[in-house]
């Protein structure tokens, strides 16, 4: 198992043992800071928006192109839906997924996704943010992260709540808005 293209692959081994999220980082603590390829252009820095605007980080859980976390799917199609709204507040979403390339390409390309769409296979971003893992997936994670590259907000996946609320990320993201 070599290759992270399809569903049973070296992603799935890693990920496969359940593994809650961690408390860490928390809020008030500066973001880990990564470097990923993102669909469409050039890799992403988290650091390179420090001082530039605050960011809406989105760790998604997508299994394979055509294969959608049932919690997690609505959720990306509501960010779909109202991405202009986070840029209105002067903010950028950056999506995460754990799909290689190959799969993350076509995942753009079918739900037609406005915003910059970032992978990590290996699952790294995911685990320096805590994320947690079941049943060969990284689990979602939603984080706020402001101008000076300090965590404001932070999501973990339950069964409860599973992705953070898009009114509740609004408001936080329009606190975050310079005021003068």
């Amino acid at each position: 198992m070599t290759q992270s293209s399809g569903f049973f692959n070296q992603r799935y081994v890693n990920n496969f043992v359940p593994l809650p999220g961690k408390g860490e980082p928390a809020v008030g603590r500066l973001a880990p800071d990564f470097e990923l390829p993102r669909i469409g252009g050039d890799s992403v820095k988290l650091s390179d928006y420090r001082g530039q605007q605050p960011i809406f980080l989105a760790f998604t859980r997508i299994f394979t192109e055509k294969l959608f976390c049932p919690f997690c799917y609505p959720h990306i199609q509501d960010l779909k839906q109202r991405y202009s709204e986070i840029v209105d507040r002067g903010a950028e979403l950056l999506m995460i997924s754990s799909t290689d390339q190959v799969q993350s390409e076509q995942i753009v390309s079918d739900l037609d996704l406005p915003y910059p769409f970032l992978y990590n296979p290996k699952c790294e971003s995911f685990r320096n943010y805590g994320a947690g893992q079941a049943l060969g997936a990284p689990l979602p994670a939603q984080y706020i992260v402001d101008v000076d590259g300090t965590i404001r907000f932070r999501h973990m996946f339950s069964f409860v709540d599973h992705n953070a609320g898009m009114d509740e990320v609004l408001t936080i993201l329009e606190g975050l808005i310079p005021q003068g």
